[in-house]
């Protein structure tokens, strides 16, 4: 138990960091298997209710894998993926936008607004927020998508007004054509062209490893040039590709720095932002 000058020294401890991120914007991208447990939902929704009350602009991007798989399952449709992506043909993306627009992102909305009513959600279709393009244009059953450029205006103007987007990974491209695109690059796109202070990325692992078997091979700190080197030899593999390529983009491009941590550990978002412990992997360029 703590007593009363331990707390105080607690709340001073964090008011360097405080002061730092008071008024910025973090790019926070949500998925994974917290998604899919209620309790580190919430508490992952009270941290950045947090971050908003004590002056940071949040914006949120959520995939929700584990669940478009569970209903993929339901309908017989066996998952497919290339180096992380996943390949979405035309059964798959219907499926995909009713899980992520109408029943994930609704979720979190819904429960952000439980104590406050500030969360606004949103899809990359949405005032054109993201235009999307075939990420494999030679595929024409294909429907995996990238960011081909992101329009701002919404963001800017929710963000102003004191809101929280809350933002699922589906764009349309320039003739209508729905795509479904990676989080982690639709956030890393949002948080670059917005110049975001900070990219998160709240993953099933604890970050970069080594060893993928062994949490203590996790690297705490990581530049570009160290990244790269990781990828050439293949130690960055699978599902990490598309997290460190989106992150690599962002830096490159004037945010400050990215974060990619375990989303199932309980308070990981303020563990890592508001402390001096880091418990996933920072990047910086």
């Amino acid at each position: 138990m703590l007593n009363n000058l331990e707390r105080v020294q607690i709340l001073s401890d964090l008011l360097p960091s405080i002061k730092c991120l008071y008024g910025s914007t973090i790019v926070i991208k949500y998925g994974g298997s917290a998604m899919k447990n209620i309790d580190l939902k919430s508490k992952i929704m009270e941290d950045i209710l947090f971050l908003y009350y004590i002056g940071v602009k949040v914006v949120i991007v959520h995939g929700g894998g584990p669940i478009i798989n569970y209903w993929l399952k339901q309908m017989n449709i066996e998952p497919k993926f290339f180096n992380g992506i996943r390949m979405t043909d035309k059964e798959t993306m219907e499926l995909v936008e009713m899980v992520l627009v109408g029943k994930v992102n609704k979720d979190l909305v819904s429960l952000l607004n439980c104590s406050s009513n500030i969360a606004v959600g949103l899809s990359g279709k949405d005032a054109n927020l993201i235009t999307a393009s075939s990420f494999f244009p030679d595929q024409s059953d294909n429907y995996t998508g990238k960011v081909k450029s992101v329009n701002l205006e919404i963001i800017n103007l929710l963000l102003s007004r004191g809101y929280i987007p809350v933002i699922a990974s589906v764009a349309s491209d320039l003739n209508g054509q729905t795509y479904n695109i990676n989080a982690d690059s639709v956030a890393g796109a949002i948080a670059e062209s917005i110049n975001a202070e900070k990219l998160v990325l709240l993953t099933d692992t604890s970050g970069i490893m080594l060893d993928i078997n062994d949490p203590s091979t996790l690297i705490h700190n990581l530049n570009i040039k160290q990244l790269e080197d990781l990828k050439n030899q293949k130690i960055i593999l699978g599902g990490m590709i598309p997290k460190v390529d989106c992150c690599i983009k962002a830096l490159q491009h004037n945010v400050g720095a990215a974060h990619i941590i375990n989303g199932s550990i309980k308070h990981a978002l303020l563990l890592e932002i508001l402390t001096s412990v880091s418990i996933g992997s920072k990047l910086v360029a």
